[in-house]
This record gives structure tokens, sequence and C-alpha cells, in this order.
């Protein structure tokens, strides 16, 4: 993707100081929803909002740390790699996020793509 086309792709989210320290706020596309999450340090971070388990909603989700975890069964994303931390398995897309001006842009292109998780992982086993 050249330049371009990779500008017009920026979303406004809204303000940064609408998601609290930490926290996470569902917001909805036509390619599916992103939970946009707000660390206890104040990063901000995109990524897919479907749990790779069962389609838990990570917005709605535990943030501690640079880790969000599903409310569904307990499954704890990387908000950098978008990864299920070991021994969990599988991954949630990622996107490129800035805040200029107090506003959350993020880039609608995803930079890493989902996998389900294995099926044998320790969120499986305890469903």
């Amino acid at each position: 993707m050249n330049a371009i086309n990779e500008q017009l792709q920026w979303f406004d989210a809204g303000p940064v100081e609408s998601i609290p320290k930490p926290g996470a706020r569902r917001l909805r596309t036509n390619e599916g929803d992103i939970a946009v999450v707000r660390t206890s340090s104040g990063a901000v971070y995109a990524i897919g909002d479907k749990c790779p388990h069962k389609g838990g909603p990570l917005s709605q989700g535990m943030v501690f740390g640079e880790k969000v975890q599903c409310p569904t069964h307990g499954l704890v994303v990387d908000l950098v790699t978008g990864i299920a931390v070991s021994p969990d398995t599988g991954a949630v897309s990622t996107y490129r996020v800035r805040v200029e001006s107090g506003r959350i842009l993020i880039c609608m292109v995803p930079q890493t793509a989902a996998a389900p998780c294995s099926g044998t992982c320790a969120c499986a086993q305890a469903a």
C-alpha cells in the first residue's frame, strides 16, 4: 500500500480522555469491532475486539499493564503484539494508533492478522 492510500485509512476514534486509564471502548466498523484500549500509563492500543478463543468482547475485559483479559474465559492478550499470552494460543489483529491534539487516530488497515486459538490452550480447557 502506498503512503497516499494509507493516509486515507486513518480514522478519528474520538478524544483520548473518553477512555479511562486503564480501560477500553468498542469501535464498530464495517470490517468488525475494534477494542480501543488505554493503559494506566496512558498508552493507547487498538486490537480486534473478538477473543481468539470464543469471540468474547475484549473491549469489556480487564486491562492491566500492556495486556487485556477476555471477560468470557480469561484468555490474556498482549496489546503490543495481539498474541495470546502463554499457555494460551491465538491472536487478534492489531492496528497502528497515534494520538494527535488529544484525539485517537487509528489506521484501519490491520498491522497484524488474527489467528484462532488451537483449542488446546488453557482457556479452551476451562470452558
